[in-house]
């Protein structure tokens, strides 16, 4: 059996990180009798300066990539439409506001102590696109452990502190530093860099090239 490990960096306020995760789960399915797949996930922030109460996305997005709102709402349709083939929940991707996932990150580094991390980063993504919920509240985020069955009262422990702000910290200037500018990036066994969210087929290829180089 071929093992593959996939370093994922990612944030939780990027729908095409959402998405590009549940397209690499189909490939890694595919590859499953072959393979064995662990994964990492690893912080990027977006909006790292944000601050204070919420904007609406639409003009939110419109204004950081200088197009006009329908533009926006064309797209992040075009997006709703992909999860929703994918499985994934956006129904509320449209209404959320925008957000400081720092502590969202930290979350996502103590539920890996409880080999929870895929599951918190989905639960979060859940949270954010499907419910258009605060991602940088704290009530927001213990309940999203508590959905994933983990120690509620540890985590606010987490929260109220600084624990794992180095270790994110540290993510986002190792990535920094080795060019990771936009994500989802995907990271092969420490060599080879996959970029955006590929689909599964072009994923599969790349997976397979990956593993008959490593043989």
């Amino acid at each position: 059996m071929r093992k593959v490990h996939i370093d994922i960096v990612s944030d939780i306020a990027c729908p095409w990180c959402a998405i590009g995760y549940a397209r690499l789960e189909i490939a890694m399915g595919q590859l499953a009798p072959e393979y064995e797949f662990t994964v990492r996930w690893h912080a990027f922030e977006l909006n790292p300066d944000h601050s204070g109460k919420g904007e609406p996305i639409l003009p939110a997005l419109a204004r950081k990539y200088g197009r006009s709102e329908e533009e926006m709402r064309s797209n992040q349709n075009q997006m709703m439409k992909i999860a929703k083939d994918l499985g994934i929940n956006f129904e509320k991707i449209q209404e959320r506001l925008t957000c400081n996932t720092f502590d969202a990150h930290r979350l996502v580094k103590w539920a890996g102590e409880q080999g929870q991390q895929t599951g918190m980063k989905q639960t979060l993504f859940d949270a954010y696109f499907g419910r258009a919920e605060d991602v940088s509240n704290h009530d927001t985020l213990v309940k999203c452990v508590e959905a994933l069955g983990l120690d509620s009262a540890k985590a606010r422990e987490v929260l109220e502190s600084d624990q794992y702000a180095g270790a994110v910290r540290e993510d986002e200037a190792t990535y920094q530093k080795a060019g990771v500018t936009a994500v989802p990036a995907f990271i092969i066994n420490n060599k080879y860099l996959i970029s955006g969210a590929r689909e599964p087929d072009a994923l599969v290829q790349a997976l397979q090239e990956v593993g008959a180089e490593s043989d």
